[in-house]
């Protein structure tokens, strides 16, 4: 028997007023998926083209959920996330275990964390050059003490993301960073993490979720991707039905399209 996931189902309530109902993000079709939401499995997908509403579904759940957010804000104080706080309002979440473990992530929040990281290292260094200058002719252990929590800092830094997350290709860093912020049981919520990822890395990415999920995690999961689709044991969620629900693996316009272009990739092309 499969072991519960830890956010159990979502539930949404529009507003009362008709004018609030029109207005973005309420007025977002995808949102009746919403109305009877159970999560049944440890990996979630939510697929469908671009406006179908599902970063708008991902971002109000993780503002729902308190989510831990990876990039330059929090989920309650980002100035991207205005519209999922509103909507998050009218959503109640139901736990099996309610927990802060896990993150939120979109691709564009990865860049802006990993700038930070960077500039946390170079402060660090620079600190450690300025303490080597002004503890000349000092004891060795007051210079140890100076430089003690500069140097722990840049050791945990080195252990969690090596040489640094601009030191690889976007792809792998993420998956790097991805691994970095793992945790037992968390719940993560990450919307399009394929975008800067080749199709091996993407396939690296879905062992990693595999992984996860054996050691008590949940994912929730908006991508474009046949791969990440793949995952075991994922229900895939298509917002491009009517009205949006379950979708077999097979049976998604993404896979079949794919399918098609790989057996005979010269033929889409010379339609051009």
């Amino acid at each position: 028997m499969s072991q519960p996931t830890i956010l159990r189902s979502v539930r949404y309530s529009p507003p009362e007023s008709r004018q609030d109902r029109e207005c973005f993000p309420f007025c977002v079709p995808a949102l009746s998926l919403l109305d009877d939401l159970e999560f049944t499995s440890p990996v979630t997908i939510f697929v469908g083209q671009n406006g179908s509403g599902k970063s708008t579904i991902l971002e109000a759940i993780a503002a729902a959920a308190g989510s831990i957010t990876v990039g330059s804000y929090s989920v309650d104080s980002d100035p991207t996330l205005g519209h999922a706080r509103n909507l998050a309002s009218r959503l109640k979440l139901a736990w099996t275990t309610k927990t802060k473990r896990g993150s939120f992530m979109r691709t564009e929040d990865f860049f802006g964390f990993a700038q930070g990281v960077e500039h946390t290292r170079r402060e660090m260094q620079e600190r450690l050059s300025e303490i080597e200058e002004e503890y000349k002719g000092r004891s060795k252990f007051a210079l140890m003490q100076a430089r003690s929590p500069y140097a722990g800092s840049l050791s945990a830094i080195q252990a969690d993301y090596g040489d640094g997350l601009d030191a690889q290709s976007h792809g792998e860093s993420i998956l790097k960073l991805l691994k970095a912020r793992m945790v037992l049981k968390g719940l993560y919520i990450l919307d399009e993490p394929e975008s800067p990822m080749s199709p091996l890395t993407q396939l690296a990415f879905v062992a990693m979720v595999k992984e996860s999920t054996e050691q008590g995690s949940q994912f929730l999961i908006a991508t474009h991707s046949p791969v990440v689709m793949a995952c075991p044991g994922a229900t895939i969620l298509s917002l491009d039905e009517t009205p949006p629900g379950p979708v077999d693996y097979d049976d998604l316009e993404h896979v079949k399209f794919m399918r098609a272009f790989m057996m005979n990739p010269r033929a889409f092309v010379e339609r051009l």
